[in-house]
């Protein structure tokens, strides 16, 4: 220590007082304080603690005596001992907790034209089954063109067409990601091949190309019922994929997100049969637009209002305009279609409308999570919510009267 440091000065002096007087010349319990009387200890003391007093340093504390500000074990009895205080909401410099999504436009629009060739494939085997030529074909183009738009914005988000091609190396069954890559793959050959049946007219009557002529209406009367069987996997599984990530409005979302897609894709699909069919063939059409509209309202009502917190991020911002701009577009596309049956101009802008909603609603699903995970309040506020309840209900499990014989 050094000696030019005042208390490592008063210290040096002490311990050679120490050495050459004893313990009971400076004041120890039992000792002569020099009057001929023993020095009375100051209780609570220690032998150090007198030393130490007169160096001008503070005393210990006893060791038997509990901490001033020790913190209280939760609920007064048993459980975990609070080491820290409870905190407000914070973050490290108001920084993310989680890495907000690197997904582009490009997903949301692959959310839309997933959803829309699915719809339409279904409107398709309406038609199909009841005798509507007008929407039948009107849908299976419609699911082609969709579908191989769907396919360029997931290979554009990969960024190389081989990854894609990668994934169905296996078929994982809790992996969304997986099972939607075989949903697509079977999907669309199969839309492919309805599509294609529509050109069947066009062709010669005879030698190969009267071959293909004959063969391809039935080949693509089955494709197209394929098409339609795959369809409503198509539909939802991007809302089991949304999800499915660590995002919190999407995670929290999870029994809404597929209704919601449904919802969305069969009024898609219904404002395709809308724009394209006469009226007198859109009778399919009509009933598929009450139907989506009816499982999309509801389930954006829920995702608004169930989430607690995490329905902020659906009803503010970009999001929250998008959404409000879908449900009304929903609501007047329906509308349109009810009261427009003979009116080949309102079927017309009512299927306008059901197809903007669409774009509208999964954009705003899209935008919303991606806000939920910029935030950190969003991620961290649930988290304690959580583990208070369980914090709560683990103190009622061990109240008074627990257990099995408990009153």
């Amino acid at each position: 220590m050094s000696p030019d440091r005042p208390v490592g000065d008063l210290f040096r002096r002490f311990r050679d007082r120490l050495v050459v007087e004893g313990p009971h010349r400076l004041g120890g319990p039992g000792g002569d304080n020099g009057h001929g009387a023993k020095a009375t200890p100051t209780p609570g003391l220690f032998r150090a603690d007198v030393g130490a007093r007169e160096a001008g340093l503070a005393p210990s504390p006893p060791r038997d005596v509990e901490p001033a500000g020790r913190p209280r074990r939760r609920g007064g009895r048993g459980g975990e001992e609070l080491t820290v205080p409870p905190a407000t909401f914070t973050s490290y410099y108001g920084r993310p907790i989680l890495k907000a999504p690197v997904w582009k436009w490009d997903i949301a629009a692959y959310l839309f034209t997933g959803g829309l060739a699915a719809g339409s494939s279904l409107l398709a085997a309406g038609g199909q089954l009841t005798g509507r030529p007008a929407l039948r074909r009107a849908g299976r183009v419609t699911a082609l063109a969709a579908v191989s738009a769907s396919a360029y914005f997931l290979v554009n988000d990969l960024g190389k067409p081989s990854r894609f091609h990668h994934m169905l190396r296996v078929a994982k069954l809790t992996s969304p990601m997986s099972m939607g890559t075989w949903i697509l793959t079977a999907f669309g050959p199969a839309a492919g091949v309805a599509a294609v049946a529509e050109a069947a007219p066009w062709l010669p009557e005879r030698g190969l190309l009267g071959l293909g002529r004959r063969l391809l209406p039935p080949a693509g009367n089955a494709a197209g019922l394929v098409a339609a069987v795959t369809a409503p996997a198509l539909a939802t599984y991007t809302g089991v994929l949304l999800a499915d990530t660590a995002v919190p409005a999407w995670h929290e979302a999870y029994p809404e997100l597929p209704t919601i897609f449904a919802g969305s894709a069969l009024a898609s699909g219904a404002g395709v049969g809308l724009l394209a069919a006469p009226p007198a063939q859109a009778g399919p059409a009509r009933r598929f637009a009450v139907a989506g509209a009816a499982l999309e309202l509801w389930g954006s009502h829920r995702v608004e209002n169930r989430l607690g917190l995490l329905s902020e991020p659906y009803a503010t911002g970009t999001a929250g305009r998008l959404l409000r701009a879908g449900r009304a577009l929903t609501a007047a596309g329906v509308a349109g279609a009810l009261v427009g049956r003979r009116s080949r101009v309102l079927s017309a802008l009512s299927g306008g409308a059901l197809l903007a909603a669409s774009v509208c609603t999964r954009f705003g699903i899209f935008q919303g999570g991606v806000a939920s995970a910029k935030d950190p309040k969003y991620t961290v506020v649930p988290q304690r919510e959580r583990a208070q309840r369980r914090a709560d209900q683990n103190t009622d499990d061990s109240g008074p009267g627990a257990g099995p014989n408990g009153g």
